[in-house]
């Protein structure tokens, strides 16, 4: 499971059992950025929308795969992706870009020059109105952008969630599917780990 670098990795600690408690129960401690997770605008900005002000409905909707694993190192995410996809694009309410990177996983290569988004594409995305987004690395930010130039700007004005350190995403085929990604209901949250899926409506 990726953790950003030099953030703490989750611990599943005993903390009851069935020989002592007649029970089994684990002490579970985590950011809330952990492994594959969902940020909200609150995540970068004070008095913006934290993730339990959304309602439910903002974590579910068709989604669409936009592939990008042709992209080299350091490659940029352009409107040609989108674009190849028509009118399904528009009619999505989640873009997810599959980057092939998830398969780095374990790997110190999962925290190097991975694509990114550019420009367009952003201006894209906000002028969309699109629930929410999510890439199979750990952001849409380069690694060394430490001041989240995207994030910033994806959040600034905007409600949208974006999902980070997804996979498998090729499994999902080229159509709209619907797509959920439920976050834990936390007060006040910046964030939530959640377990992405398909979903019959």
């Amino acid at each position: 499971m990726p953790v950003y670098p030099g953030t703490e990795a989750p611990r599943l600690m005993p903390a009851n059992s069935y020989e002592k408690d007649g029970f089994r129960e684990t002490l579970l401690q985590m950011y809330t950025h952990t492994g594959t997770h969902i940020d909200p605008p609150a995540h970068l900005y004070a008095h913006r929308t934290t993730l339990d002000q959304f309602p439910a409905s903002q974590f579910i909707g068709k989604a669409l795969v936009i592939d990008c694993r042709n992209l080299a190192e350091g490659g940029s995410i352009t409107m040609g992706h989108i674009l190849a996809y028509g009118p399904k694009a528009g009619k999505a309410d989640f873009l997810l870009f599959n980057l092939g990177w998830d398969k780095k996983w374990g790997t110190a290569s999962y925290f190097g020059n991975y694509p990114c988004i550019d420009q367009e594409v952003l201006d894209y995305i906000l002028a969309g109105h699109y629930k929410g987004i999510g890439f199979d690395v750990i952001g849409p930010d380069p690694i060394a952008d430490e001041n989240l130039t995207r994030h910033k700007r994806l959040f600034a004005h905007t409600d949208i969630i974006n999902i980070e350190n997804l996979k498998d995403l090729e499994k999902c085929g080229t159509d709209l599917f619907w797509f959920n990604c439920f976050p834990l209901k936390l007060d006040n949250c910046d964030g939530s780990p959640v377990r992405p899926g398909r979903c019959m409506v």
